[in-house]
Parts: C-alpha cells; sequence; structure tokens
C-alpha cells in the first residue's frame, strides 16, 4: 500500500499495508483498512519510537471539511508483541465500535500502543505514552486519508479511558496542528494509587493482582533498579511468565492459574518497597495536567479493577483543576457493561460544537 506523503516527525507513517482479514461488519463499511506503522514519542524518555495501529476509513464522499476522526483507544490486550489489536481480525473486541463509528461517518484510528505489534517493550498504564500514542495515531490517519479534518476525539474503555484522558491532557502542548473536541473515558484506570495501599492490605481483587502485575513486569524494564521478588511471591512468582502471556495454549493456562492468585502474593516485603510503590503508581495516575477538551467520563459502582471511590477522587481533582467533565454513575454496573445509550449523542454534539455539559459545576 503506497504512503501518500514525506511526513516526517511524530505521526509520521513508515508502513502500512491492507488488514486483509478484518471482521466483515468492517469490510461492508470501509473505504480503507490499513495496519499501519507510525512514529510516535516515549513517555518514560521521550525517545522518538516506532508504533503500529490501524486506520479506517468509511466509504462515499468526505463532508465539506472533511472526515471527522475518532481515536478509538483499546482496553487492556496484555503486555506482549503478539497482543495488538491489528494483528487480529476483531480487533481483540474493538471491531464492534470500529463499524459503528464507520456507519456514522467517521474515520477511525485504533493504536496498539507503544511496543504492542511493534518493537520495543509496552509501558502498561503509562498514560504519557498512550497519549502521544493516540494523538500520533491521527495524524497518521490524516497522511493516510486525505479528506479528514483537523477535528478529532478520544474515545477509550479501561485501558483505553486511561489513554484517552491522558491525550486530553496532552492535547494542547503534543497535540498542537489538531483540533480536540473532546474524549470519552469509559471505565477509566485512572487513580492507580489504591492498588500499592491494597497490596499491602491484602485487600486486591483478582482482577487488580493481574492488572499490578503487569504494571510491575514493565516497570522493571522502566525503572531497572525495581526488584520484583519485594513483590511476588506464592502462585505469581511460580507462573510469572505464564501470567504475562495473551494468545496461545499459555492464555489458557493463564486464566485457570489466575484464579488460583491470592491477594497476598503481591504484597510488598518492605514499607521501603510499599512506598516505592505508591510512589512509581502515583507517577501514573490522572489527572496530571488540565485537560484541553471537555470529557465524558462513565464507571460503574460495582467495578473489580479500579475502585469507585478512586475513579471519583480522579474526577474531583480534574475539575479542581478546572476541566470540564460530564460524568455517567451506574452503581449497579462493574467494569464493563457501562451503557452506551449517551455516549453517541455527546460525541455527536462536541463535532456539532454545542456546549458541553459540566457536572463539576454540580459539585
Amino acid at each position: 500500500m503506497p504512503i501518500p506523503s514525506d511526513a516526517t516527525g511524530p505521526g509520521a507513517v513508515l508502513r502500512a499495508v491492507e488488514i486483509p482479514t478484518i471482521d466483515r461488519r468492517i469490510v461492508k463499511l470501509a473505504a480503507l483498512t490499513a495496519r499501519v506503522t507510525y512514529l510516535s514519542t516515549s513517555g518514560v524518555d521521550g525517545s522518538i519510537t516506532e508504533v503500529s495501529g490501524s486506520v479506517f476509513a468509511p466509504q462515499g464522499n468526505a463532508p465539506e471539511d472533511g472526515w471527522p476522526i475518532i481515536a478509538l483507544a483499546h482496553g487492556t490486550t496484555g503486555i506482549q508483541q503478539e497482543c495488538a489489536p491489528s494483528k487480529d481480525s476483531q480487533l481483540l473486541g474493538s471491531s464492534l465500535l470500529v463499524s459503528e463509528f464507520l456507519r456514522r461517518g467517521y474515520v477511525v484510528a485504533v493504536p496498539d500502543y507503544q511496543g504492542l505489534g511493534g518493537p520495543g517493550f509496552h509501558p502498561y498504564l503509562d498514560p504519557t505514552t498512550e497519549g502521544y500514542n493516540v494523538i500520533d495515531a491521527v495524524r497518521a490517519s490524516r497522511q493516510m486519508i486525505p479528506d479528514t479534518s483537523d477535528r478529532w476525539l478520544g474515545f477509550g474503555y479501561s485501558q483505553g479511558g486511561q489513554a484517552s484522558w491522558a491525550a486530553n491532557e496532552l492535547a494542547r502542548e503534543y497535540g498542537q496542528g489538531l483540533n480536540l473536541v473532546g474524549t470519552v473515558a469509559m471505565s477509566p484506570l485512572a487513580n492507580l494509587r489504591g492498588l500499592a495501599d491494597a497490596a499491602a492490605t491484602g485487600t486486591l481483587t483478582t482482577e487488580q493482582v493481574l492488572v499490578l502485575q503487569w504494571v510491575l513486569a514493565t516497570l522493571e524494564r522502566s525503572h531497572p533498579g525495581l526488584d520484583l521478588d519485594e513483590y511476588r511471591r506464592g502462585v505469581v512468582a511460580q507462573n510469572w511468565d505464564v501470567l504475562l502471556s495473551c494468545s496461545g495454549p499459555t492464555a489458557e493456562t493463564r486464566a485457570r492459574i489466575a484464579t488460583t492468585v491470592s491477594a497476598d502474593d503481591l504484597r510488598p516485603a518492605t514499607p521501603e518497597a510499599l512506598g516505592r510503590l505508591r510512589e512509581l503508581l502515583d507517577a501514573m495516575s490522572l489527572p496530571k495536567g488540565i485537560a484541553a477538551a471537555p470529557m465524558l467520563i462513565g464507571y460503574g459502582g460495582m467495578d473489580s479493577f479500579m475502585r469507585p471511590e478512586s475513579t471519583a477522587r480522579a474526577i474531583a481533582e480534574a475539575c479542581a483543576k478546572g476541566a470540564v467533565v460530564d460524568v455517567i454513575f451506574d452503581p449497579a454496573k462493574g467494569h464493563g457493561g457501562m451503557d452506551m445509550g449517551p455516549v453517541m449523542p455527546w460525541i455527536e454534539a462536541r463535532f456539532a460544537g454545542q456546549p458541553a455539559p459540566n457536572t463539576c459545576e454540580q459539585s
């Protein structure tokens, strides 16, 4: 597939190939389906990185001001290179949303994130890296599809909710040249601070144990002095590599072993180890800056990945920084299954330039 530009810098497309086995629902609606490799920036050390992802364009003629763009930030798929959505025909669960956005006339960019599908390692839940990757996926889409607008919106669930939120905070400086109209963060893994104390008190849920294990595995890469043996024991220590898998036979084994993991398996060994973990997780928590555009944040009262009080605290901090936030809270919902009914009208209103509702003003 030819690359139509000689762009350089973040967002520049290095390689692009058609995706021959993509979900039929996307094939029926898309004029372009491409797996791309583009330049982005590491949030860990500021280096230029190669990131893979996928880009989709709707059929038909673009509006007079160009196709609007949705950057779809995916939820947790794993931390290994083979865990990239762009390598899977169903985009590892994202294909239905892609087809819905295409049906509504949006160009869709789905970044894999650094280290998933490309070289290097994936700094799991590092919001700055994810935010950069999301913004640069928009730039890559505009390079691949000339009839695009500079107006874009970020949408994400879980890890993707953290990524879209982070992209909003980074957009004012890193996203110059683009026009962010808003972001949607559903069940975002935003406030990670509480995981350290839950690990120390043995109150991690099974889901949180697996999240924290992946975080620790990548923190060891970005912080070489971190001694994993100060945090892992029992079933987790014995099956460390298997629990990092996301595909193939070992993924099935991982699912079985995960049911035997206890909260004690990731308890910090010393107060000093706990302090270090608190510091590292605090640096990965949102908000970190001021949101550049309105946000829609949805979360449930039964979330076993991110306790609702932790998400509420992150929202309160964002409001205190001056963010415009519309909140959807459902006390009966868990991490998944949030009602998407209000989301599409909110997205369409942002692209239409309508004023955004602000829950912060009611608190």
